[in-house]
């Protein structure tokens, strides 16, 4: 053979060789493309739901793919409102894997968006019965915390929860950042705003770049520091500037601050990524209701309902948001279409309890905060309120054809006929000045505790810095023995609360807070 001619059978060889290294090559250059399951965990917390849907739907062809794809598929799928998609994965996620306890509390999640809570309760009680027969295959600290959570829906004690079973979760995987989702969501739950915090801000520390820990902190701070919530809030849109329940929230303080417009932009960029998501289109219904657009508000509440007609949340968040604008009757309206749909769901019974309060039903108010307390003693706005009823027993009643007026029994006796005095010369300044005929009678609620004023005001007892409040017909003032010595005149704050009984009734509460502090 001719050395300078080339030779195929070589030739041939070389090139076989060339394309087994070429095939070794191309496969790790296809491992590194490939993403694998936690690098789209990072894209899901990132907002990337298009990305995460096609990766993880690749990633489910192969049939020896590891169940942590499903939760990332099925989570995605929701968040952009795939709602009958998610419910097909799980079916077929459901059959491979039948013991998996979190793919079934997934699938309780994924059963209540499709409208199904029928089939959610059956996914709960499956977890209970499967833990109770089989726990040593759920040791997981996953697993855990999975079954403190359905232990918690079918009545299990919350503390106990709290420190056996995701305090064990979190200690065996400290980086878990389920276990303080976990226990922030009880927290706020049952109005425990610092043990809410403490919950998200531990998670932190361990997981600093997830967006639903930043967007818990939010929430436990919201009602107290305002500042803070916002930063919390912002750092969430950071790491997701998609985050749907962080621009739920944001558009919620716009509704709060009367910056209407700027809602409806923050709610229209949450239907652009989830077309059906309830929540945006019950704060539409709120926002409709406030500009008194009658059939837009009913078409926004039936597209809340579009997934679950008998979502009992989206007349419970209507409803509690007209009674943050005083609205409390149409508010009250919204709780009772709420229990009619779920007698079961708490929030909304809490809700109208409050409500009636407020508006002077106190018998029904009282009797409804007490079963709320009975149904779920460890809610502080429930036990806050029937601890104070039982405080208010004890007080000195005055009454007159106009008025009711409650004040601690000691009290009575060195201002109370003053005060009686001051409320007749103010009815009868005002209601002549702006020709309104009051409902009768009128409830006036002064307190010499502070901390109690707070509770019947705000349901908490923390909430500083108010001298009084006018509901409408109610009226809670702090008496001079509540001021903690400061100068506080209080028959000005009596005069100034009756004024906005007068003006709030005159135009049935739909009037804005800055034309009822300046009259």
């Amino acid at each position: 053979m001719n050395p300078c001619q080339p030779s195929f059978a070589r030739f041939g060889r070389v090139w076989r060789v060339g394309i087994a290294a070429g095939g070794i090559w191309l496969a790790s250059w296809l491992s590194a493309a490939a993403p694998d399951a936690a690098d789209v965990q990072r894209e899901l917390l990132a907002g990337n739901y298009a990305f995460v849907i096609e990766r993880a739907t690749a990633a489910l062809r192969d049939p020896s793919a590891g169940s942590e794809w499903v939760p990332l598929l099925v989570q995605a799928q929701l968040a952009v409102g795939r709602y009958s998609a998610a419910g097909t994965i799980m079916a077929e996620a459901l059959e491979r894997d039948p013991a998996s306890i979190r793919l079934r509390w997934l699938a309780r999640d994924v059963a209540l968006a499709n409208g199904r809570p029928d089939d959610a309760a059956n996914f709960v009680d499956q977890i209970r019965r499967y833990f109770s027969s089989r726990q040593w295959m759920y040791r997981a600290p996953a697993d855990l915390v999975v079954f403190g959570r359905a232990a918690l829906l079918f009545g299990a004690d919350p503390k106990e929860v709290l420190d056996k079973i995701f305090a064990t979760a979190q200690k065996a995987d400290p980086k878990l950042r389920d276990v303080y989702l976990a226990r922030g969501e009880l927290a706020l739950d049952k109005h425990d705003f610092a043990l809410a915090a403490r919950a998200f801000e531990e998670g932190l520390k361990q997981v600093p770049d997830d967006p639903d820990l930043h967007f818990g902190r939010a929430r436990a701070y919201a009602d107290t520091q305002r500042e803070t919530a916002l930063a919390a809030l912002n750092e969430a849109m950071k790491i997701n500037p998609r985050h749907v329940p962080s621009l739920l929230l944001l558009a919620d303080n716009r509704i709060d601050g009367e910056e209407y417009t700027e809602a409806a932009q923050l709610l229209d960029q949450v239907i652009a990524i989830n077309p059906v998501q309830p929540d945006a289109w019950a704060y539409r219904a709120v926002l409709a209701h406030l500009r008194n657009d009658v059939e837009g508000e009913a078409i926004a509440r039936v597209r809340a309902l579009r997934t679950w007609p008998a979502n009992p949340r989206v007349d419970f968040l209507i409803g509690q948001k007209l009674s943050q604008k005083y609205r409390f009757a149409e508010g009250a309206a919204y709780q009772r279409r709420a229990v009619e749909a779920d007698p079961a769901y708490l929030p909304a019974s809490a809700q109208l309890a409050t409500d009636l309060l407020r508006l002077g039903n106190e018998d029904e108010g009282w009797r409804l905060a007490q079963t709320v307390h009975e149904k779920d003693d460890y809610d502080v706005e429930a036990y806050n309120l029937v601890t104070l009823h039982d405080t208010m027993a004890k007080y000195a009643t005055l009454t007159s054809d106009d008025f009711v007026v409650r004040m601690a029994a000691p009290e009575v006796t060195i201002y109370g006929p003053r005060v009686l005095a001051l409320l007749r010369r103010a009815k009868a300044t005002l209601t002549a000045k702006y020709g309104v005929e009051l409902a009768l009678p009128t409830y006036i609620e002064i307190f010499s505790d502070q901390k109690d004023f707070a509770v019947r005001t705000f349901g908490l007892p923390d909430v500083p810095g108010f001298l009084g409040v006018c509901f409408g017909r109610v009226v809670t003032a702090n008496g001079p023995a509540a001021t903690g010595g400061r100068p506080v005149n209080w028959e000005s704050v009596l005069w100034h609360e009756f004024c906005h009984a007068v003006t709030l009734q005159l135009t049935r509460n739909r009037m804005p807070r800055w034309l009822s502090e300046g009259i």
